[in-house]
């Protein structure tokens, strides 16, 4: 089985060190980069399977790395959130971000979230052989099983958590589920985000899917109960 690349990027070596040494004993291969600049260069020219992105970095901070990575990659991002800082787990998802985790956090949730991130992108992989299962949805074509997305015959980036949660909503066209629901259907495992992660995701997907993403025809909202996926 091929070795999994972690990059973690994180200013404060004596948590970096941590966490490198849990994960090496769990047979990943770690790289650190101890400020923005680095993590970016590192990102990019690494193909990592998983980056752990601090918030609070020099020269460049999180967000912006974020952002940078984004333009190019799909890898998961899991972003390192200090306790009280709500906004900054609400932007680094705006940005692009799979995920988040508090900090102080314990190493086995930490590595129950990145084998959890890693077996679905290995899921994913999986399916590029599969036989195509386009559906189409107005100017939408899904493909199901290769996790490929076009509008107008042009192919989206959608960062697997938003493929997934489409693919969820697509498959149950119609169908109201509340934020709750999605959060323990789509995001699957023992999540301890809140309902904001899905509040932002959705609001990503609109922004890639729709024309106007302020006059949704896709994914709509059912005031007071949660998002339903219609076909236009």
């Amino acid at each position: 089985m091929e070795t999994k690349k972690v990059l973690i990027i994180e200013d404060e070596k004596s948590i970096s060190d941590i966490i490198k040494f849990n994960l090496a004993k769990e047979g990943f291969q770690v790289e650190t980069a101890y400020d923005g600049q680095e993590g970016l260069t590192k990102a990019l020219s690494m193909n990592p399977d998983l980056i752990l992105l601090d918030v609070m970095l020099p020269i460049m901070d999180g967000f912006l790395v974020c952002k940078k990575i984004r333009e190019t990659s799909t890898v998961p991002i899991l972003m390192l959130t200090a306790k009280e800082e709500e906004v900054d787990k609400v932007l680094g998802l705006e940005l692009g971000a799979d995920d988040y985790i508090t900090k102080p956090f314990g190493m086995r949730e930490l590595i129950a979230r990145i084998k959890a991130n890693m077996r679905r992108m290995d899921f994913v992989s999986d399916l590029q052989d599969a036989p195509a299962n386009v559906q189409e949805f107005g100017n939408l074509a899904i493909d199901l099983n290769r996790y490929e997305v076009r509008k107008n015959e042009v192919p989206l980036e959608l960062t697997l958590r938003e493929f997934e949660l489409l693919k969820y909503l697509a498959e149950r066209e119609n169908k109201v589920f509340s934020r709750e629901q999605l959060l323990e259907e789509v995001w699957g495992y023992e999540y301890y985000g809140d309902i904001r992660t899905v509040d932002v995701t959705v609001r990503r997907l609109r922004e890639k899917l729709e024309d106007d993403s302020s006059d949704p025809k896709y994914i709509m909202t059912k005031r007071g109960i949660g998002y339903y996926f219609r076909r236009p």
